[in-house]
């Protein structure tokens, strides 16, 4: 066997070990909210008590997204709720708890029972607004079309939320979306006279807020469950053990007491998740802001670093293509353009099938939003060359490709570093999104900073990521300045 064979097949038993440890890893997923992040850390610390190695995802999005990563494979559990179940997830209204389980199984899932506690939607208002006019309960609502309702954006469109809520009680007003902990900042500064609430929230008893009564039961309950992949009774028993031992554990009391701890007191949710367990908090250190920091750059200059690297690949031929080929170059421009346009975060989502969660989508993702300036621009530096000095190199019998290489890419090198530029800096801004797909990155601290309601934490993400920027700015000035040729820069400055 030659060394570049004994090589090739070490590489491969690396990779197939790692496989191997990766699926010896229990993962564990959170939703983008408070309780869901407490919940998910709850499961990971008692299945490692378990002697079990877990891991958690952490804030990953809303229930679509965590849905479709624990049937994929991607995660191995995470905390659910009944009535988005049955209502937004399988679309069995009023289904009992057996026959949830029972449509479950066919997908390859399994749930704990309740852990304890109930936390149902609500709808509330500030004491002081909802006494000044009279409105107790939901039907009440009606009679005031003036109201400025503001409802987390999951609420706004999911089947068991605002569509259904306004048929059951013919509601006028029209509400605005937002971050459903932002909407809680937006409540008590009077910006808005209404939103969504769950029931376990600590908030409510904080802003002294006024839960409206469902006087038409609209709302189903939403007991706590853990739902988890049925292969992992196989897989990792002692963890399956693990999380049905949290059953019927946490009642609504504890649980707003343990919200409460995170969103009002500022304590890491690993803290108050070790400390309800009973576990050493000393084996739940949370990391200091250097690591962290350390970190997230290394994830964040990884989306940046590899998805532009892949951009150049198919962009850099793409415009070259562009600017040979007049008539194909406009589709080329036109396709590039389009996506473009496309929404960044309906575009990371929208990769989540082909990639699953994590840094693959968000790579995926960026990739495309760095084509069309690339594209563009190589395209923009090939047509921009006087057309004298294209029919010099061809006069004097240069070959096209020699051409290309040693002419018209030197000439036009100016415009397409420019492009190459404007999408980096593009990437390391649009990549702070990755976190909301668990790719990490600067985007993490961001949004834990907006869940928590603490500044410090949204600047430990937004200003390494402005720095990261200007950095990525100021060193493509310098490669540009270095490859260019020193005539081609003389001849810029005169």
């Amino acid at each position: 066997m030659t060394a570049a064979a004994r090589r090739i097949v070490a590489l491969l038993c690396l990779l197939v070990a790692a496989g191997a440890h990766a699926s010896d890893t229990v993962t564990v997923g959170s939703k983008n909210f408070t309780e869901g992040v407490l919940l998910g850390e709850v499961a990971t610390l008692a299945v490692r008590e378990a002697g079990v190695d877990a891991q958690h995802r952490r804030q990953l999005g809303g229930t679509r997204i965590l849905w479709r990563a624990l049937l994929e494979g991607d995660i191995d559990a995470y905390a659910e709720y009944t009535g988005t179940l049955a209502d937004e997830l399988l679309r069995m209204p009023g289904a009992d708890r057996a026959a949830l389980a029972a449509a479950l199984a066919r997908d390859g899932v399994a749930m704990t029972a309740p852990l304890g506690f109930d936390n149902s939607y609500a709808i509330g208002m500030r004491r002081d607004r909802a006494e000044a006019l009279g409105i107790r309960m939901l039907s009440d609502l009606t009679a005031h079309p003036q109201l400025r309702l503001g409802l987390s954006n999951e609420f706004v469109s999911r089947a068991d939320g605002w569509p259904g809520l306004r048929a059951a009680y013919g509601l006028p007003q029209r509400p605005d979306g937002l971050d459903h902990d932002l909407a809680y900042r937006a409540l008590a500064s009077g910006a808005i006279d209404a939103t969504d609430l769950y029931a376990t929230d600590a908030e409510i008893p904080y802003y002294d807020l006024v839960v409206l009564d469902d006087d038409r039961d609209y709302f189903p309950s939403y007991a706590a469950v853990l739902l988890y992949r049925a292969d992992l009774a196989t897989r990792a028993p002692a963890a399956v053990a693990a999380l049905r031992g949290l059953e019927g554990r946490i009642d609504a009391t504890t649980m707003q007491r343990l919200n409460g701890r995170v969103k009002l007191e500022r304590a890491p949710d690993a803290t108050v998740a070790a400390d309800w367990l009973g576990l050493d908090t000393d084996t739940t250190a949370v990391d200091g802001r250097a690591t962290r920091l350390w970190q997230r750059t290394r994830e964040h200059l990884v989306l940046v670093g590899v998805s532009l690297g892949a951009a150049l690949l198919v962009a850099l031929p793409l415009g070259v293509l562009a600017a040979r080929r007049p008539r194909l170059g406009q589709a080329v421009l036109t396709l590039t353009g389009l996506l473009q346009t496309l929404p960044s975060l309906a575009v990371f989502v929208f990769m989540i099938p082909l990639f699953g969660i994590g840094a693959g989508p968000a790579i995926a993702a960026l990739l495309l939003y760095s084509l069309l300036p690339i594209v563009r621009n190589t395209h923009a530096g090939l047509t921009g060359i006087p057309r004298e000095l294209r029919e010099t190199a061809a006069a004097i019998g240069l070959p096209p490709a020699t051409r290309l290489f040693r002419v018209e890419l030197p000439l036009a090198l100016r415009t397409i570093l420019a492009g190459i530029k404007t999408a980096a800096v593009i990437n390391v801004g649009t990549a702070t999104l990755g976190a909301l797909i668990g790719a990490g990155g600067y985007g993490q601290p961001i949004l834990t900073g907006i869940r928590l309601d603490d500044l410090g934490l949204i600047l430990e993400g937004a200003v390494p990521a402005a720095v990261l920027a200007l950095t990525v700015q100021g060193l493509f000035e310098l490669v540009e300045r270095g490859l260019t040729p020193r005539g081609l820069r003389l001849a810029a400055r005169r």
